[in-house]
């Protein structure tokens, strides 16, 4: 009788560890299972992986922003959350080391949150009040540039309290990486903060087609992995190989009639990619492929919506029924007793 009763206790047992393994759901993200692709030891910038995480969550206020409980609620901030602030300061540090600005101009706030392995970079630009007060950057853009600057696998949201045009939110991204531990190269964040700049203008001239950022963004991104691919093979490309990779993967992405114009700028920002330790990087060909799955087909500004499943009538009733089932489940382990 007793062993008949200890077999039942430990199936029982094995049963709970089992499910205990499998996630109620895929849209929660698990910031415990982040691991960083960085190689402190390795012998040169060219052997060593230039791509980084988070190990926890980060809000970062421009030193410029104001309602910041509003802004709380749009950035999703929890309680776990670490917070910063992005100064003017940050802004030469990070951005642009000749510019000037103050502090009242740092207006543009970024939540930061680690997310799967393998999750490449999402944004989400998020309105605040009801106004799309970020008049300039698309997430495409910021997703790229940020994954081009040596940051991966995190979701990240962006607002402002009043209309900027965006561009020193990148500010607070770099900061919170530089807080979690890891600086990143400036020589990457030079060529990819100056990777924003140059596909401003064709953005800008085919601001009506919604899908054109995501497109443009994933032609950049296959031409840097171009780049990585034949940098781990001894070979360097020249500018002129660069402008003729980029162009050909215009025309894969059906755009390149649109953006012949405006293809100058861009090329010298890839050139200055190349020149980057990052475009030898043995992990980029691989962080980039998942960015560029994010932004191919994406367009608007939210590109992880997994929270916005989360809050809406289906994602609640999808809780509430797991939590219904794991009381009944626990109910049942007890009657073993």
């Amino acid at each position: 009788m007793k062993s008949a009763k200890l077999a039942k206790i430990l199936t029982a047992s094995a049963l709970t560890l089992t499910l205990l393994a499998v996630p109620v759901s895929q849209a929660v993200v698990h910031a415990d299972d982040q691991v960083t692709s960085t190689s402190a030891s390795s012998a040169s910038s060219a052997s060593q992986n230039q791509t980084h995480t988070l190990k926890k969550s980060y809000v970062v206020y421009g030193a410029g922003a104001t309602d910041k409980d509003e802004l709380n609620q749009v950035l999703a901030v929890g309680d776990d959350f670490t917070n910063l602030t992005a100064t003017a300061s940050d802004y030469q540090k990070y951005i642009n080391p000749n510019g000037s600005t103050t502090n009242a101009a740092m207006v543009s706030s970024v939540s930061i949150v680690p997310t799967d392995p393998s999750s490449g970079v999402q944004v989400n630009v998020k309105k605040f009040n009801g106004d799309n007060n970020i008049t300039k950057v698309t997430a495409q853009q910021y997703a790229m540039v940020a994954q081009m600057a040596g940051v991966t696998d995190v979701t990240i949201t962006v607002s402002a309290n009043r209309p900027v045009s965006g561009e020193s939110a990148l500010t607070g991204v770099y900061k919170a990486i530089a807080a979690d531990g890891v600086d990143l190269d400036s020589q990457n964040t030079q060529s990819a903060n100056q990777m924003l700049d140059a596909t401003n203008g064709a953005i800008e001239a085919n601001k009506d087609d919604s899908s054109y950022p995501g497109k443009l963004m994933a032609a950049v991104g296959d031409t840097t992995k171009s780049i990585n691919q034949q940098k781990k093979q001894g070979e360097t490309p020249t500018k002129t190989e660069i402008q003729a990779t980029f162009n050909q993967n215009l025309q894969e992405r059906n755009i390149y009639n649109q953006t012949k114009n405006y293809t100058g700028p861009i090329v010298n920002a890839l050139v200055q990619f190349n020149n980057s330790p990052i475009s030898s990087s043995k992990d980029y060909s691989s962080h980039v492929s998942d960015t560029i799955k994010n932004v191919k087909n994406s367009s608007g500004d939210i590109m992880n919506k997994a929270k916005k499943f989360l809050n809406s009538a289906d994602g609640q009733a999808a809780q509430q029924k797991a939590i219904s089932w794991w009381d009944k489940f626990v109910n049942w382990l007890r009657s073993w007793f």
